[in-house]
């Protein structure tokens, strides 16, 4: 009687291979797709390095067993154009909710109480004149977006005494966090009333520079704008110009373009809070993936349906 074939999956690092390693029935290997690997004839799950370009197309061709492939990312539309024919693509959904809500209150809160102000004054010892600060607390928040990582982020919210409005794609009942859920046709009106926007929708045709200058200019003087969506949700020049003039400001972990060339003017722009892109980043990450990735191997070897699944063969 022969031996039943491990199901045999590769892994962007050796910290992923040693969470893996006790699931019965799984074999993970090491590999970050930049060369064949000597077992490519058995793979049957990939899983590509978190940072740098998409896999190869050409090198996922090469594994004749290859089943699906799982991000360590929630996007994935870069990636789309990679993924051969009868393959299930999966995204990281849920990996990141933690670290990316947690990325929004701090650019909020950084925001609200100036402190980027503060941390420039310690830089030259200065110690700023008494005055009415901003604060987090009472103020109107529109959250656009309201998957995993929005309802992440209204859970963190609700505790600093906020107003919270949220907006998905179509309008819905609400749930233990909101009395209702809006749709995106009620942005507009929306936004009139919103101190604070928030922005956290996945990038798609819909979405690009959903945040125009027609919005913008809908939102009330010194509102403030966080994007830890993709830079593109919102027209770059616009908020520019909005920021510019003094009436606006943001906070923004992603940019369009990216990374933000050194002589952009929104580095300097006034009212401005720029991180590069490291929403997800964070230590919280690991042990979220390694929960996902022993999910998605155990489903695959028993032949059940996967996570995550955003494109079928």
């Amino acid at each position: 009687m022969s031996a039943v074939r491990p199901v045999v999956v590769a892994v962007p690092e050796e910290s992923y291979a040693a969470g893996l390693a006790g699931v019965d029935g799984v074999e993970p290997v090491v590999w970050d797709l930049s060369d064949p690997h000597p077992r490519g004839a058995e793979i049957r799950l990939v899983v590509p390095p978190y940072m740098g370009a998409p896999p190869a197309r050409q090198r996922l061709e090469e594994l004749p067993r290859l089943q699906a492939v799982q991000l360590l990312t929630a996007g994935y539309e870069t990636v789309l154009g990679s993924i051969p024919d009868g393959v299930t693509l999966c995204n990281g959904a849920g990996i990141h909710d933690a670290s990316t809500a947690e990325l929004a209150l701090a650019l909020m809160l950084a925001s609200c109480r100036d402190l980027p102000q503060h941390v420039h004054a310690q830089a030259r010892g200065e110690w700023a004149p008494s005055r009415i600060w901003g604060a987090l607390a009472d103020k109107r928040v529109l959250v656009v977006g309201y998957g995993q990582i929005g309802q992440a982020i209204v859970r963190r919210l609700l505790p600093f005494e906020v107003e919270v409005t949220v907006v998905a794609s179509r309008s819905r009942a609400g749930d233990e966090l909101v009395e209702a859920v809006h749709g995106i046709d009620e942005l507009p009106e929306l936004a009139a009333d919103a101190e604070i926007l928030v922005l956290i929708v996945p990038l798609s045709t819909a979405t690009r520079r959903l945040v125009d200058a027609e919005l913008l200019a809908r939102l009330p003087d010194d509102a403030l704008v966080v994007n830890v969506a993709r830079g593109a949700v919102v027209d770059t020049e616009a908020l520019l110009a909005e920021c510019t003039s003094g009436r606006l400001r943001a906070a923004l972990d992603v940019t369009d373009p990216e990374p933000l060339p050194p002589d952009h003017p929104l580095w300097t722009a006034p009212g401005v809070l720029i991180t590069p892109h490291v929403g997800g980043a964070t230590t919280a990450m690991a042990p979220r993936a390694v929960s996902l990735l022993r999910r998605q191997v155990e489903a695959l070897r028993d032949g059940r349906p996967l996570d995550n699944v955003v494109t079928h063969p």
